[in-house]
């Protein structure tokens, strides 16, 4: 007997980050580099106590995950994806930073590192 079968579209969204995640993890990559348009991933955005963070543990980026310090349509999804792409794996690095300061960032100086 054959089957009537259909097809139907639904909206989706891919989400840029997390699909580079995906990626370089599918590819076994050992680094991960999310460019946006700020320099490093800050804690206490815009408030007088405001950090940039040079080197984080996953560990301690779930802590500033759990307490909002991440804009959902911003930098939460960036995050999200590096703690992805490192977690459990030792020898993997993702690096946030800003677009101008690419070629700084794959020689290790400049940007947010997120390592497990």
């Amino acid at each position: 007997a054959k089957k009537n079968k259909t097809l139907s579209g639904l909206d989706a969204v891919i989400d840029k980050d997390f699909a580079a995640s995906k990626l370089a993890s599918l590819l076994d990559a050992d680094r991960l580099i999310l460019l946006t348009g700020v320099p490093n991933v800050l804690i206490h955005y815009g408030k007088p106590n405001q950090h940039k963070l040079d080197t984080v543990k996953t560990e301690e980026l779930q802590r500033y995950i759990d307490d909002g310090h991440f804009a959902p349509g911003s930098m939460l999804p960036k995050v999200l994806a590096a703690k992805a792409f490192v977690q459990g794996y030792t020898q993997r690095i993702a690096i946030i930073g800003a677009l101008t300061d690419a070629s700084a960032i794959v020689e290790g100086r400049a940007g947010t590192q997120i390592i497990d």
